[in-house]
């Protein structure tokens, strides 16, 4: 069947109705009706095995292998920042964060693709900055990153710190015509990482009444839908800043995922928020967004 609707209410859509659904987002985005929001998975799309983590399980790993933390935690990436946090001080858990994403991660063509467009708002929750670099190399002068930002590090109500693409910090405040926001921060220009459990203390508390979220984050979304591409759900913390960040939007909202592997959790999620599923290999997705007639796999040279 080209589409199944669950138990749980979650619409999945395969085959040609998958292949419709991503013909009507090119077109939305290239309209500025959808904002794109981007995960960790989209890194794989390049030849090379990308030179950061590209799940939360490999940062967990690579922070275990510094100081190896409890069985029961080990796979944890939020639980293991905050083991290491508690031992070894805030310091040390930001100077690691910093040497595993120290590489540059070249942007895949679709991340090229988006920086050509004229969107108001892109979401990037990953920290490897790839997003940004696509919108460097496409010249553009228009866009500031809003990046999420540790308590820890802040006195004050501070929740987030603006951006220029060349690094200089702004005002809050600005009219840029896109906004790039990475809620959980990002390794370029100045190393902000939420990734410990006690980051999110008073984000999650706030998050609800949307403080931590940036006014034009919450303008911007108000008359548009969301498309994810290399998201997964299955944590809670994934799963609540995405709902929180959809919040009082538009939509339509649709993902590209593998039907397959969704967890129970991640499906009634997926069902609860109304997004679709266009079941789909990334690769394949990208290729019929770029009109390349092919997998999409490798970054620009």
């Amino acid at each position: 069947m080209n589409t199944t609707l669950t138990s749980d209410h979650l619409v999945i859509v395969r085959d040609s109705f998958a292949d419709k659904l991503l013909d009507l987002a090119k077109e939305a985005l290239a309209a500025d009706e959808v904002i794109p929001y981007l995960g960790p998975g989209l890194l794989g799309l390049n030849c090379a095995e990308p030179p950061v983590p590209h799940t939360p399980e490999v940062v967990a790993a690579a922070l275990n292998a510094r100081a190896p933390a409890p069985s029961r935690i080990r796979t944890n990436m939020w639980s293991v920042a905050q083991f290491i946090e508690q031992r070894r001080h805030r310091r040390t858990l930001q100077a690691w964060m910093t040497e595993i994403f120290a590489s540059p991660v070249r942007p895949t063509l679709l991340h090229a693709w988006l920086a050509r467009l004229p969107l108001s708002l892109i979401i990037d929750s990953w920290y490897d900055s790839a997003m940004r670099t696509a919108l460097v190399e496409a010249g553009r002068t228009d866009v500031v990153e809003i990046q999420g930002v540790t308590r820890a590090n802040e006195i004050g109500n501070i929740w987030t710190k603006t951006y220029d693409l060349s690094g200089r910090e702004l005002d809050a405040r600005s009219g840029a015509k896109t906004v790039l926001y990475a809620p959980h921060g990002s390794s370029r220009p100045s190393q902000n990482f939420l990734v410990a459990d006690s980051d999110y203390v008073e984000v999650l508390t706030e998050i609800d009444i949307q403080t931590p979220i940036p006014d034009v984050v919450k303008e911007r979304r108000i008359t548009r839908g969301f498309f994810f591409v290399g998201c997964r759900f299955n944590d809670q913390m994934l799963r609540t800043y995405a709902r929180q960040i959809m919040k009082r939007s538009r939509g339509p909202y649709c993902t590209v995922m593998d039907a397959e592997i969704l967890t129970r959790n991640e499906a009634r999620f997926l069902a609860a928020s109304g997004i679709t599923v266009i079941d789909m290999p990334l690769s394949q997705a990208a290729a019929r967004l770029l009109g390349t007639g092919k997998a999409a796999g490798c970054g620009q040279d």
